[in-house]
């Protein structure tokens, strides 16, 4: 395995608590499972925020961009 196997990426800056470089729009890392996690758990203005296998370029991980409230029929 490389060193940078996976890459989290962003339209929009990145925000993470376990990140050191807040408002970078992508970070690799080396495994897969703390990739995941680590873009579960991190949040954007309103950007989507994908795990990327560099390799294959396959996404492995999607969160999309949250809800804005006008767009939402529950009120």
């Amino acid at each position: 395995m490389t060193a940078a196997e996976y890459r989290i990426e962003s339209s929009q800056p990145f925000a993470a608590r376990f990140l050191a470089a807040d408002g970078a729009t992508q970070f690799a890392v080396s495994n897969r499972d703390l990739a995941v996690s680590l873009a579960a758990k991190g949040m954007t203005g309103r950007g989507e925020i994908r795990v990327v296998h560099v390799p294959t370029g396959e996404v492995v991980f999607r969160k999309p961009a949250p809800q804005r409230a006008e767009w939402s029929e529950e009120l």
